[in-house]
């Protein structure tokens, strides 16, 4: 079943794995399972689709193309900085001289809306910048405050899972002793009736004629 976890270690109670060789063999079974492992299906089949334009721009797209088209990026254009007179062949054309007029216009317009710009900086640009300050303070304790419940949680499930590992591993230890104990006395019940095997055949060595009149 898709999703399904099979929990095969009690790491709270596991012991040996700092011994020498313990780690190099579990990565040498890792690497061999690697090299064994055919999959049968796709194991991703329980999950959606991957959307893997779902947050792209059409500014992106477009510079993906580009990228995937090996064109070179088109430099920043300073036309409109710039103040042009009239081409030579129109030096005594008016509508070129009007054109130039406004573009001329458009600057200025531009470096007084800069000014402005400035100047509305000088005078909120403080106050402004101490208020988003404040803001990126507020969020920065939100995520503290996330972040310190998540790692709650986290040490909730740790201790969860801790406690239940240990009980368990009561539990296991009872019934290896449980096991021990009844393999011991399987062993002894198994030497005592080889003991009285051998006690058998002895007496039937040492009285034939007995054991041919029984």
């Amino acid at each position: 079943m898709a999703g399904e976890v099979i929990v095969d270690a009690l790491p709270y109670i596991d012991q040996g794995y700092d011994e020498p060789g313990i780690r190099e063999a579990a990565i040498s079974m890792v690497e061999d399972e690697k090299r064994r492992y055919r999959p049968s299906k796709n194991y991703l089949e329980h999950l959606p689709p991957l959307n893997i334009s779902a947050f792209e721009t059409e500014m992106m797209r477009t510079e993906f193309d580009r990228l995937q088209q090996r064109l070179p990026m088109e430099t920043m254009s300073m036309k409109r900085y710039e103040l042009p007179p009239p081409p030579a062949g129109k030096l005594t054309d008016m509508s070129a001289w009007n054109e130039c007029l406004e573009n001329s216009m458009a600057q200025l317009e531009h470096q007084a809306t800069r000014i402005t710009n400035l100047e509305l900086m000088t005078d909120y640009g403080t106050e402004a910048w101490k208020s988003y300050l404040e803001v990126l303070v507020k969020c920065v304790a939100a995520a503290q405050t996330q972040v310190a419940k998540l790692k709650k949680q986290i040490q909730e499930v740790n201790f969860q899972r801790k406690n239940v590992q240990m009980q368990v591993g009561e539990k296991l230890r009872d019934l290896e002793a449980n096991w021990v104990g009844l393999v011991s006395k399987n062993y002894e019940i198994e030497l005592a009736c080889a003991h009285l095997e051998k006690q058998i055949r002895a007496y039937e060595l040492a009285n034939p004629e007995k054991m041919d009149t029984d």
